[in-house]
């Protein structure tokens, strides 16, 4: 809207900044619009970088990954432990120090002896994870892009817009379920509509998403960085 001000020297046209100018327009659409436009946008996208927390079932999981369709890697933390995952289509790998391998009690005894054992092959090395172990079911969702941006770009309860923001100076709309108590999401409005930033609803964590379209070297690690376990993994 414009204002006309009346000075000594005249009339003045005073408008204010369109927060809109020069971006994708994406920011005048309804906002369910907006979170079908954006969760297009991140699904057909090559590659993403996600990092953040993500809170499950009590547990909070601080992630730094990197993703595309036939695999992913990078690096969780969780309960104090640190692991590196990687995948490389069916094929799991997951990498960490011997004390994620053992019993956090330290227990002894009958089973006591034969995981410190195991603990001590595995650790420091790139573990492939048999496809029918439940650690693969566990851990392979990480490295999932379209499994985790299902389940992680969703906000709940009615949407509404929230004005324009900026995330790692890029200019964005918020959108958000139930005035934020359902999640919030910033979309990028310079470029494609990627999805930037995530609140997740009920303090289940936030992830910041970027390198979109940025495609990465993912391979196998060589042998003598790759153990075979052979068997089912020890719990961890």
């Amino acid at each position: 809207m414009c204002a006309l001000v009346v000075t000594g020297t005249g009339l003045l046209t005073g408008c204010g900044a369109d927060p809109d100018e020069g971006t994708n327009g994406v920011g005048k659409l309804p906002a369910d619009t907006i979170q079908t436009k954006t969760r297009k946008a991140a699904t057909t996208a090559d590659a993403v970088r996600l990092s953040g927390t993500v809170v499950t079932s009590g547990t909070t999981y601080t992630l730094d990954m990197r993703l595309k369709g036939d695999g992913g890697t990078g690096s969780v933390t969780a309960k104090g432990s640190t692991f590196r995952l990687l995948r490389v289509g069916e094929h799991l790998f997951l990498k960490a120090d011997a004390a994620f391998w053992s019993h956090e009690d330290g227990a002894k005894g009958d089973d006591g002896d034969s995981d410190a054992a195991a603990a001590a092959k595995l650790g420091g090395l790139f573990v492939k994870v048999p496809t029918g172990d439940p650690s693969y079911k566990k851990f392979s969702g990480f490295t999932d892009k379209d499994v985790l941006l299902d389940g992680l770009l969703t906000l709940h309860g009615t949407l509404a817009t929230d004005g324009h923001h900026t995330q790692s100076g890029v200019r964005t709309i918020r959108i958000t379920g139930d005035k934020g108590s359902g999640g919030t999401l910033d979309v990028s409005l310079e470029g494609a509509p990627y999805p930037l930033r995530l609140v997740r609803a009920g303090g289940a964590g936030t992830l910041l998403l970027s390198d979109w379209g940025k495609n990465f070297p993912l391979k196998e690690p060589a042998k003598n960085e790759t153990v075979d376990y052979g068997q089912q993994l020890p719990s961890s």
